[in-house]
Parts: structure tokens; C-alpha cells; sequence
């Protein structure tokens, strides 16, 4: 077999369609370092994997319910289908109130969705809380963690530990002055996580001095080999600050003490995550918290040291040039071998999946496209000289329907951008909720699919407020204004505030079940989390809501858009 025929034997496209519908050749020397990522010097194996994952009322499932059997796992046909609702969008961080610690937190999250389901939400959907690594400087970015499987102790509400008040006074004390100490970043105009992280850690040393509870020790056992690994690489990287994994010593051996130190944090994160599921639930919300899954991990990190016998070594994946990145994307992270995934039983897959849906209503995939291919960048190339590889798809979306039905939970894809064609068709399919952006989307509500998460925008895009202040984006602006007008949302002059009324009304309006405002664009923010492309030009990942988290039901802008949307939700009957 030569080169471009074993690649493909391998699942490496050849060729792939460019942002412009062209055929892109992938060169001979890209497609033979994917190879060689692959270990794939002959034909692929046909030996089935440890794990056979057949749907509900196929043949290779006859007689059999959904669930887990000796070498077979029967998933449902699809994920459970969400009541149509509305809800919020929130970055965590940004919902500081006069609580927090300087960020907001997960007590935060907590009054968030108590607050919510009294306004008529049905859910909230939130940022990656996905784990850094311990040290600073801390990572802004929730895309990129160093574990995707665990939480970030950053977003402990820590005066709501009970270990507070088994402290004796002295430390109880030292607690709540740093704790004063903390709160008094509330009023920086950016979240400064480095400043957070250095108080709460002192914190959380001095409540790890408490008695413990013996429910930590049995929730830890529960959690098995996979906690253990982060915990540990936590431990190697307190010792080793700044350097990835690959410039560690072979011989260094992790303190036990400081391995069951970043288990107990971990206990802690699962505790208030569950509290405020809880809380969103009892107070009436029929989904409750929507947990973001990030596509990748840091290279250097806890997910790639655990998985380093799954992860394609001298690759990191990417998109290819298209019209607003003419020279393509390279989002430094380590792709999974998907040959290695099905030998392991997709074990990493169907742990993370499991992880991110504990205590949780639903799950977002971010760039969704990556359960059917992933952009491979081979280490010194260009994204131009990347190539594609496909993964099973089949097997990954019947996991995800496993997890989601095990969880009661629901599925929301993001895929936008360049999709492969059919992608959407089959996420629908397997009951998985595709985005519709209103910025993206050319006709009026009507022709929004039902199997949708619509929104006015996201994390990436211009916020509600902020495309109205933008005099280069005046044809984005017209569009938006002929189909508001439409409608008959908005009158002739229309001003700011009751153009992001309208735009929120409108997608209120769609059959697609679930519609979502975000938090900042309710309060009138102009400024989006994140600016793709900048790293220092930006605030990235850094901006708070422009008023407190205790005092947002008091804006009267963000009250026009609740009542705009419980307007629409209530009174528009889906499609079919």
C-alpha cells in the first residue's frame, strides 16, 4: 500500500472540502507523521475492541434492554429529548456577587439557579469548570485545562464549607480575614484569578487542618484509578511549577499527603456542584446546570499524563483556513488515537462523559464535530498542511446517549463553523440538540430547526449590545433589523436596549426547544468573554458582569428580556 492508501485504511482523509467548497490535497508528508502518530506501519487491525457498543432494537441487541453486558453496551436510540424552555447562559467567573471571593463561584451558581427558576428558567447553562493545574500563574481559559475530567477548586464558595466551622478560632478567624481580604476584588474591573487562587489556597490549607468527615474517604474509593491519577499528577506538578509532565523527573514520587489533599479538593467541588444541581432542581427547573465540555486538554497536563498511551504524541488539532482565519487554527491540544480509544473500551471517553455529567441536567459538546473527525496539526506544520481523521462516530454518540440516559440528562452540540456534511442530520438523529446563532442564521424564526439550542450569539461573538456599537458591522445590523421588523418586534427608531429585547424575543419565538439569553447581554454588556485570535490585546476569560450577581433582578433591561422571552416561550406552540 502506498502512503495515501494505508492513510485512508487508517481513517486519515486524503483530501478534504475547504472553507469554499474546493478540494484540498493533503501532502504526502503531513499524512506520513499522522502515521507515524498512529504506529500505523501496515494494514489496520480488524480485532474488535474490549467494547461493542449496538443501539436499542438494532439485531446486535435482540432481547436485550439498554445497559451494560459482558463485553456489549446497548445504548438508547437517542438522548432524552429536553421540555422546551429558556434559560441563561453565564460564565461562572464573570457572576461575581458581594459573597465572592473575587470570582464568582459555585455558591454563586448555587443563587443563580434558585434566582433563575423563579424568573421561568428551565436551565443555566455554564463554562467549562474543568481543572488547571495548581500554581500560578492560573490559567484564564476554560478551554484549555489540564483536566477535562475533573473540576477547578478555583470556584469553591469556601465560607460555605462546613470544615469552616470545625475549625478552632484562631484558624476560623485567619479564614474569614482572608476571606475579607477576597472580597474586596469584587471591585477590580477585571477577575484576577491569580489573586483568588493565592488566598483560597492558604484557605483551604488551614480547612484541611479540620477533623475530617468520613464521607471523603468512601466518595474517594468510589472514584477509583481516575481521581487517583489527578490527584497525583497534582501533586507532581506542586513540585514541579510551570514545566509540563514531559520535563519531569522518571524517579520523583508524589507526596501521599498532598495526593489526598487534591482528592479532598476535589470531594469538595463535587459536594457544592451537586448542592446547586440540587437547588436548581427543587426550585422547579426541569433541566437544571448545563455543563460545557471543552474539546481538549492541555498538553503538558493531568489528562494527557494519565492518557498518554491513548494520546497521539507530536499532534495537536485545529481547524484549516477559512474566510476568518486564512491561515487555519492550531488550538494546541492533543488529539485521542482512535484506535488506541477503541481499544481501551473508549474508557476515557465514557469516564469523562460520566464525570461532567455528575449531578448535572445536560452537557454541551463544544465543536461537536469532533465525535465524527478531528483537524490533526502534526507538530512544525502549518494548520494549511494539516489532514483530518475520523473517529467512531457510531460508538462515541451511543456512549454519549448511555451517559445522558443513565444521568436523566440532555445533549447540546456546538456545530458551528465548517461542518461536514451530514453532521447535523445525524446529531439529530441520535437526539443531540444542534446551536442555531441568530448571526448565523438568515431566515426568520420559523425556519429555526426544534432540535436546537438557539441563542442571539455565544462566548466568541459580538455580544447582543455590542454588534449595535459596532458602526464596521452595519450589514449584520440591517439584516438583523428587516427580520426583527418582520416580526414586529421593533418600531422604525428603535433604541439599543430595545433592540436586544427584540433579538431576544425573536429567538424566544423559534420552535427550537431550547432558547438562551446570556447574562452579560441581558444587563446591556458590550463586551464579549472572549476575542478569538487575541491573547494579550484582550481581556480574555477575565470580564465580570458589569453589576453584582445579588442585584441583577434589579435591572430593568435584564427584566424586559425575561419577560420578552416567558412571553414568547409560553405562548408559542412547536412546529409539527
Amino acid at each position: 500500500m502506498n502512503v495515501r492508501e494505508l492513510a485512508a485504511a487508517h481513517g486519515v482523509m486524503t483530501t478534504y472540502d475547504d472553507w469554499a467548497g474546493n478540494p484540498k490535497e493533503v501532502p504526502d508528508r503531513t499524512l506520513r507523521l499522522v502515521l507515524d502518530a498512529l504506529e500505523a506501519d501496515g494494514p489496520p487491525s480488524r480485532e474488535e475492541g474490549p467494547l461493542r457498543v449496538v443501539r436499542e432494537g438494532s439485531p446486535e441487541a435482540e432481547g436485550k434492554e439498554v445497559g451494560e453486558y459482558d463485553g456489549l453496551l446497548v445504548a438508547p436510540r437517542r438522548c432524552p429529548t429536553p421540555p422546551r424552555s429558556w434559560g441563561w447562559m453565564v460564565q461562572l467567573y464573570a457572576a461575581r456577587s458581594r459573597c465572592s471571593w473575587g470570582m464568582g463561584d459555585l455558591g454563586d451558581l448555587a443563587r443563580l439557579a434558585r434566582w433563575s427558576a423563579g424568573q421561568g428558567a428551565g436551565f443555566v447553562l455554564v463554562n467549562p469548570l474543568h481543572a488547571d493545574s495548581p500554581g500560578l500563574p492560573q490559567e484564564p481559559s476554560p478551554y484549555f485545562p489540564a483536566s477535562r475530567r475533573w473540576r477547578n477548586p478555583l470556584y469553591l464558595a469556601i465560607e460555605d464549607l462546613p470544615e469552616v466551622g470545625l475549625l478552632d478560632a484562631d484558624a476560623r478567624g485567619e479564614v474569614l480575614r482572608l476571606g475579607a481580604e477576597a472580597r474586596a476584588l469584587n471591585d477590580s474591573e477585571l477577575v484576577d484569578r491569580d489573586a483568588v487562587y493565592e488566598r483560597k489556597t492558604r484557605a483551604l490549607a488551614l480547612l484541611h487542618e479540620a477533623p475530617a468527615r468520613p464521607a471523603f474517604e468512601r466518595w474517594r474509593r468510589e472514584q477509583g484509578q481516575s481521581l487517583e491519577d489527578f490527584a497525583t499528577w497534582c501533586a507532581l506538578a506542586e513540585r514541579n511549577p510551570g514545566m509540563p509532565y514531559q520535563e519531569w523527573s522518571d524517579s520523583e514520587a508524589a507526596r501521599p499527603e498532598r495526593v489526598t489533599f487534591h482528592a479532598w479538593l476535589q470531594w469538595l467541588c463535587a459536594e457544592q456542584l451537586a448542592e446547586a444541581q440540587r437547588c436548581a432542581r427543587e426550585a422547579g427547573m426541569p433541566v437544571g446546570l448545563i455543563h460545557d465540555l471543552a474539546v481538549g486538554c492541555d498538553p503538558g497536563g493531568a489528562d494527557a499524563w494519565a492518557q498518554r498511551d491513548v494520546i497521539a504524541h507530536g499532534m495537536t488539532i485545529g481547524a484549516p483556513p477559512d474566510s476568518f482565519n486564512r491561515k487555519g487554527q492550531d488550538w494546541r491540544l492533543p488529539p485521542w488515537r482512535p484506535d488506541r480509544l477503541r481499544e481501551v473500551g473508549y474508557e476515557p471517553f465514557r469516564d469523562l462523559v460520566r464525570g461532567v455529567l455528575t449531578d448535572a441536567g445536560g452537557i454541551r459538546v463544544d465543536h461537536a464535530m469532533g465525535l465524527f473527525r478531528l483537524f490533526w496539526v502534526p507538530d512544525g506544520l502549518s494548520p494549511a498542511e494539516g489532514a483530518y481523521v475520523r473517529y467512531d462516530s457510531d460508538a462515541l454518540l451511543g456512549i454519549l446517549a448511555y451517559e445522558c440516559h443513565r444521568a436523566g440528562a440532555i445533549a447540546v452540540a456546538e456545530d458551528l463553523g465548517t461542518v461536514e456534511e451530514g453532521v447535523p442530520e445525524t446529531l439529530r438523529d441520535n437526539g443531540v440538540l444542534g446551536s442555531a446563532v441568530l448571526w448565523f442564521e438568515e431566515g426568520g424564526p420559523a425556519t429555526y430547526p426544534e432540535n436546537a439550542f438557539a441563542s442571539v450569539t455565544t462566548h466568541d461573538l459580538p455580544t447582543a449590545r455590542g454588534v449595535w456599537d459596532d458602526d464596521e458591522r452595519a450589514a449584520e445590523q440591517e439584516t438583523v433589523l428587516r427580520l426583527l421588523r418582520a416580526e414586529g418586534l421593533v418600531g422604525e427608531d428603535p433604541t439599543r436596549d430595545e433592540l436586544v429585547v427584540a433579538m431576544h424575543a425573536f429567538v424566544a419565538r423559534t420552535p427550537s426547544l431550547l432558547a438562551a439569553v446570556a447574562l452579560g447581554d441581558a444587563l446591556g454588556d458590550p463586551r464579549q468573554p472572549n476575542m478569538p485570535g487575541t491573547k494579550d490585546e484582550y481581556p480574555n476569560w477575565r470580564i465580570p458582569l458589569p453589576v453584582p450577581l445579588d442585584v441583577v433582578g434589579d435591572d430593568e433591561r435584564l427584566r424586559a428580556v425575561v419577560a420578552a422571552v416567558s412571553e414568547e416561550r409560553a405562548r408559542q406552540v412547536p412546529a409539527g
